[in-house]
């Protein structure tokens, strides 16, 4: 069976992405690495020399253990994830690369969402990257969610998603299509009544893991 690598920034992950492996790609022999304290110290100082080494590093390890590919699954650090492509011979993807390029297909005005800046900035670089590529005008406009992560930090979890809901419903109504910049925010949005989002809401895990297809074991 092939193995794939993914290396995650949150514990949770792993299991998400296990059943989206099962029903969206296939077989596959799926090692998980996860390493929060990326997250973290993107979070809290940008993206660190120290950070770009540690993903090289771990990818590495992923080619070493004969993984054929590694999917990171965290958006906040693409940019190393990408950086890391040329240590190994392997293909590197970025969960969030899918999702960028079919907001760009979906209209001229898109909106990104977000509930910290560590997230919003490399998803709004990675939708100009794509857009340029395409050689389209596009306009991004952009909302790390007042006050969300505090709530949900504090313990607040109905809180965060009132608030969550709330800016997606404003948002929506400015853009042709709406992209999460975390997928965590997407449980919100399927939560909302029929009709309240009148534009395409999208996130990233489906679409990214379905680059491992043709890797599957048939």
């Amino acid at each position: 069976m092939t193995r794939i690598c993914l290396l995650h920034t949150v514990t949770g992950l792993p299991t998400v992405f296990a059943d989206l492996l099962r029903t969206e790609v296939g077989p596959v022999d799926a090692v998980n690495i996860v390493d929060e304290t990326l997250l973290r110290d993107t979070v809290e100082h940008g993206m660190l020399p120290r950070t770009r080494r540690r993903v090289a590093s771990y990818v590495g390890f992923a080619a070493e253990s004969g993984a054929t590919a590694v999917l990171v699954t965290c958006s906040s650090i693409g940019e190393a994830a990408e950086q890391a492509r040329a240590e190994v011979g392997i293909p590197i993807y970025r969960v969030d690369e899918p999702m960028a390029e079919q907001a760009v297909n979906l209209g001229p005005r898109i909106g990104v969402l977000a509930t910290l800046t560590a997230t919003l900035q490399p998803t709004r670089d990675l939708l100009r990257r794509k857009a340029g590529e395409r050689g389209e005008p596009s306009e991004i406009r952009e909302s790390v969610c007042p006050g969300a992560f505090e709530a949900l930090r504090g313990g607040d979890p109905d809180r965060h998603d009132q608030l969550v809901a709330a800016e997606v419903r404003r948002l929506a109504g400015e853009v042709d299509v709406l992209v999460l910049a975390q997928a965590s925010m997407a449980r919100v949005v399927d939560a909302l009544p029929a009709g309240q989002v009148p534009v395409p809401v999208l996130s990233s895990p489906r679409s990214g893991v379905r680059q491992l297809r043709p890797f599957a074991t048939r």
